[in-house]
Formats: structure tokens, sequence, C-alpha cells
């Protein structure tokens, strides 16, 4: 019983005492016995620090770590936002966004920074020597990237400022992930010193794998980044390749387009003016294609003079703004015949896809035209094939990864490819330019480009003279190929000849009865009354 002062009765006295003495018979048996694993090796600290594995001991103590955690988020969701404005704008331009160049490497170099910063901020409470160095091989090679963009006049052109931002604020935030492992490391070894005493060099599975995780992104990042270098170097080599026209402005002034006529004007004995042969290439650009026959025709006088260009995207033009149709492209090409000074009459000379857009400029310039020459034209009803969503899909696909040109490394470094491969030949294919291109004509094949050669075959006039000519192989190998080939022979009722050459491929003139009779019935078009 407790007493009225608060002392204990004579048994509970005694029953304190026998407790104590079992404590200290049961710690004396613990220090004799041996050790287990069930023994503690350090005793208890009684020198007012903490353990370094106590959760308290953080960086996160400090304001300045929180501080700049907090900036890596609003970096990120800036980013991020950036990120899907230049998605967005790959399909539609925004006002006062669109982009010379295919707009593919800004849209890389947001890519890049987005995972730089997330990267960070995923092993934020993790500094590493290995996180710091690869974050700085980055931010040289972005450094690099942007002094070639911003040196180079052609590519600053095609950048734009939107390509000019992207890179700039790449190479700010890769210096940024730096600085931020610097501050965390800083403040881990602040606060490791200030509660345990001493600064803490061990590492724990968790945080050795966070470390090799990190560095292994990082790495694959070090090697994006310099392909994204080397594809730089090769397009800034590329762009000293002068063009054999010039380029105009139109739309604008939002773009070029590259137009270039070869020969004299003649006229003939009444004195009105011959016609020149407007080349409209098909799938790839005209200087790799059409051009070696169509030269060999105005050597050999077959014509006196002829002229062509590049759809936007392709060889020396620069990409459009998104959506673009191919009557937007005609337009382009009216405005940049206008600003060089050329007139009609004009003789239309196209194959495979080009004759959509020869016979929607020929429907805009009816009174110009006085001939239209189909090369295994592409007939309106089988636009879907070159429109349909998976084609789309892995456009773009090849777009977004088309800056790091593996492709055309390979080829400038193993293959001996030359600028003028890359630019106009056998890898323009490879570039982004052209993929856009493809792409932006994929988006609107299926209705806008449809609604527009619909309408040309409304409003061509009737006493055009036409010429058809197809491949066999095409025709043999697609029976509605061959249908809609004799359907394009009916757009206008003024037809001269429509030939099948047997063995020819879709370009005919790669054989030579197709480029002997590509020669021909051009000069029968030529002089066609």
């Amino acid at each position: 019983m407790v007493s009225l002062w608060g002392s204990k009765s004579g048994d509970e006295q005694h029953d304190d005492d026998d407790r104590v003495n079992e404590d200290n018979t049961r710690q004396t048996n613990r220090q004799n016995r041996e050790a287990d694993e069930r023994t503690r090796l350090l005793p208890p600290r009684n020198d007012g620090y903490l353990d370094p594995d106590d959760p308290a001991v953080s960086p996160y103590n400090l304001f300045s770590v929180r501080a700049v955690r907090y900036v890596n988020v609003l970096f990120l969701i800036i980013s991020f936002l950036w990120w899907v404005l230049l998605l967005v704008s790959i399909f539609v331009s925004p006002p006062m966004m669109h982009s010379r160049g295919s707009g593919f490497f800004d849209f890389s170099f947001t890519t890049l920074t987005v995972g730089n910063l997330l990267i960070g901020l995923l092993f934020f409470s993790t500094p590493s020597k290995a996180m710091e160095i690869s974050s700085l091989i980055i931010a040289g090679f972005l450094l690099i990237d942007m002094v070639i963009i911003l040196a180079v006049q052609r590519l600053r052109s095609e950048e734009g400022w939107v390509g000019m931002a992207s890179i700039i604020w790449a190479t700010a935030m890769a210096l940024f992930n730096v600085m931020s492992d610097r501050v965390v490391a800083w403040g881990k070894k602040e606060e490791e010193e200030r509660l345990t005493g001493r600064q803490e060099t061990r590492r724990t599975l968790r945080e050795w794998c966070a470390v090799l995780t990190a560095t292994i992104i990082m790495v694959i990042m070090i090697i994006i980044t310099v392909l994204l270098t080397a594809t730089l170097i090769l397009r800034s080599r590329d762009a000293s390749l002068k063009p054999p026209g010039n380029r105009y402005f139109v739309d604008g002034d939002k773009y070029k387009v590259h137009l270039a006529c070869v020969g004299e004007i003649t006229y003939n004995d009444k004195g009105k003016r011959d016609p020149t042969v407007l080349v409209e290439a098909g799938e790839l650009p005209f200087e790799d294609t059409m051009d070696d026959w169509i030269y060999n025709s105005y050597k050999n006088g077959t014509i006196n003079r002829y002229c062509y260009y590049d759809r936007p995207g392709f060889a020396w033009s620069d990409n459009a703004p998104s959506p673009h149709s191919a009557g937007m492209t005609s337009d382009a090409l009216s405005e940049a015949l206008a600003k060089a000074g050329e007139e009609g009459p004009w003789v239309l000379v196209s194959a495979g896809v080009g004759s959509i857009y020869s016979r929607i400029f020929s429907s805009r310039h009816v009174r110009d035209v006085s001939g239209l020459f189909l090369i295994d034209g592409l007939h309106e009803d089988l636009l879907h094939r070159i429109g349909s969503p998976a084609r789309g899909f892995v456009l773009w696909g090849r777009g977004v990864i088309s800056p790091l040109g593996y492709d055309r490394l390979v080829g400038a470094i193993f293959r001996g490819r030359t600028r003028e491969d890359r630019v106009y030949g056998k890898s323009a294919y490879q570039a982004g330019k052209f993929i856009k291109a493809k792409l932006q004509e994929n988006l609107v094949a299926n209705s806008l480009t449809k609604n527009e050669v619909s309408q040309a075959r409304n409003i061509q006039t009737p006493n055009t003279p036409l010429i058809v000519v197809s491949s066999g192989i095409e025709v043999r190998r697609d029976n509605e190929w061959e249908r809609k080939q004799e359907d394009l022979t009916k757009i206008t009722d003024n037809l001269i000849s429509w030939d099948v050459v047997n063995k020819a491929p879709h370009r005919v003139w790669l054989t030579l009865q197709g480029r002997t009779l590509l020669e021909k019935r051009l000069g029968e078009l030529v002089r066609a009354k």
C-alpha cells in the first residue's frame, strides 16, 4: 500500500528489488554468453547523434534542397507542356510556330529535356558522380548543337525561333541537372555531419540499384545526344550544297520553294511563245528520278525549255505549315513561277502521285496549259493507299527518330553517301524534311487533296491534249490500277495516245523502251496544236 507521502510499502519495495536483480542477472548472462546472429555488435549511441540509417537524416531537411526539387518539378511541367505543343504542331501548325524545317529536331531536343529532368527528379535523393558526369557530357554536346544551329544560316532559318528556343532550353536544363545533383550531394553531406557526426560513405543496396539504373539511362541519353550532334553536322555539311535554281518565298513568306528552268524561251513562226515543259516529280525528288530523261530530251532537241521545282520538304524546298494539301502546293508553285517571272504556255509532265498535283495546277491555269502528260499517274480513287492511318503512324514514327540519323550516318561513313545523295539522291527519303512532307501528304490525301483533285476534274477543259503512259508491270500486277489508268485517259476529250510499256516498272523511264517512248510522246505533245 502506498503511504500518504508517496513512499512504497515493504512488499512493493521487495518486488522492485527482485526485478532489478533479475535484470542484472540477465545482462550478466548476455555478457558472458557467446555472440550469435542476434547479438548487437555496437553499443547504443549515447553521444547525442542519430544513426545514419535514421529517416530523419535527409537532405530534404534543408530548404535549399527542397527549393531545387520544386524548381525541378516546375521546369518539368514547362518542358512537358512545350513538348505537347510541339507534338501538336507536327500535325497542325499553331500561329507563329511554323518551322521551315521538319520540326522533328526541336521535338527531339524537348523529348531529351523532359527525359533529363524526369531522371533527375526520380533519382533526386540519390546523387552520384556518374550522374553528374553524364549530365555534364550531355550538356556539352547540347552546347555544340546550339552553336551549330546558331552558326549555320540554313539551319538557323529551318529551325526558326522554335528550334533555337528548344536547343537553348535543353542545354540550360542539362546544366541545371548538374547543379541540382551537386546541391543534393552537398545537402546530404551537411545533414549527415550535423545529425550523425560524420559523412556517410556507404550506400544501401537500394541506393546502388538506383545509381546503376540512373547511370544506364544516362548512358543511353548520351548516345542519343551524340547521334543528334552527328546528324546536325551532316545537315550543316549538306546546307553548303547550292541549288541549281533559286528559292522563292511563298505563302506570305512562310517558307521557300526551289524552282529551276533550263533552256531559252523560243517562239514559233507565228511569233507565239513555244510551250515550256513544267515537270512534277513523283514519289521522290525530280533531280534523282526524272532529270536524266528530261535533260536528254532537251539536249536532243525534242523540247526547247523545261522548268521543275521541288515540292515543300523535297530537296532544296522548305517544309510548309501543316496541314498541307496538293492544292496548297499548286498555289505555292504558282506563286514561285510568278516571282520568277515565268509564264506559260505549259506542257505539264508528271509521274506517280505528282499527277495529282499537275491536274490541280492545270485546273487552276486552264488558259496557260497546252498539254497534260501523265506517266503511270495515281488516280484520285486510289489516294486512300497513301492516306491510310497505318502509313501515317509509320511516317510519324520514322520522323520522330529521324534526328538520330543512324541510317544517314551509316551511309555517310560506310557507304560513301555524298551531299547530293542526302539532299536529293538515293538517301533523300531518310531526311526529316522529306518524311514530314510525306506525313503531310498522308494526313490530307483522302480528304482535302481528294476533294481538290475531284474539283479539278470537273474544271479541266475538255480540249486539252492528253497523253497517258502506264507501267506494264503495274498494270499486270494490279487490276484496279489498270482500270484507273484507263479512267485517267478520260479526264479530257482530247486523248493523243495511251501506251502501256510492257516491261517497264512504275518509273517507266528506267527501261530503254520506256525512255524512248516517253521522249517520243513528249515531242508529240509539245508540237500538238
